[in-house]
């Protein structure tokens, strides 16, 4: 196929790649979570530009900064993908097509930040809007609640497999 007749927007995806794509999110999302785990979130830094991406979110998208930054607490995801959004964040995202590596590909962010991933608190963004929802959320406190849910699930899962070595090495 040649890539001057290539049209993205009319493009099918193959599945394989899709799979791909798919592998690389949920091991970002993994890596993250692991994260908000072991790190206070006022104190985690994602990349060496947060300072100037979180700038530039809280100054682009000023409904961040609403009552009690409700928008970036629960993300709305019908707003996100309006025509409005979706060029808002198409201009924001260029500004760093050189300045942060994979910033187009897919990550999977939590919509709800009081909440952990899953099913139905998960949907698919840039790595750079997961970066500026991040930052944020991290900066203003929003993931505190987070990292004591990743806490407590991680402490969970010692205790089981504290138990099942016991149980195995008894037997």
């Amino acid at each position: 196929m040649s890539t001057q007749s290539f049209d993205p927007n009319n493009a099918q995806n193959l599945i394989e790649v899709e799979k791909q794509f798919a592998v690389k999110a949920v091991e970002h999302a993994q890596t993250y979570w692991n994260l908000l785990e072991k790190v206070h979130p006022r104190s985690l830094k994602l990349t060496k530009l947060d300072d100037e991406i979180y700038e530039h979110t809280m100054s682009t998208f000023p409904e961040f900064n609403e009552e009690n930054h409700v928008h970036l607490v629960k993300l709305d995801e019908d707003w996100l993908k309006s025509d409005i959004g979706k060029k808002k964040w198409r201009e924001f995202c260029q500004v760093y097509e050189k300045k942060v590596k994979d910033y187009n590909f897919g990550s999977l962010i939590r919509t709800d930040a009081r909440k952990e991933y899953g099913e139905t608190n998960t949907i698919f963004v840039t790595r750079i809007q997961f970066y500026a929802i991040e930052i944020a959320r991290n900066r203003l406190g929003l993931n505190d609640g987070a990292h004591e849910i990743a806490k407590a699930d991680a402490e969970k899962e010692r205790l089981k497999k504290e138990k099942a070595a016991k149980k195995n090495g008894t037997s």
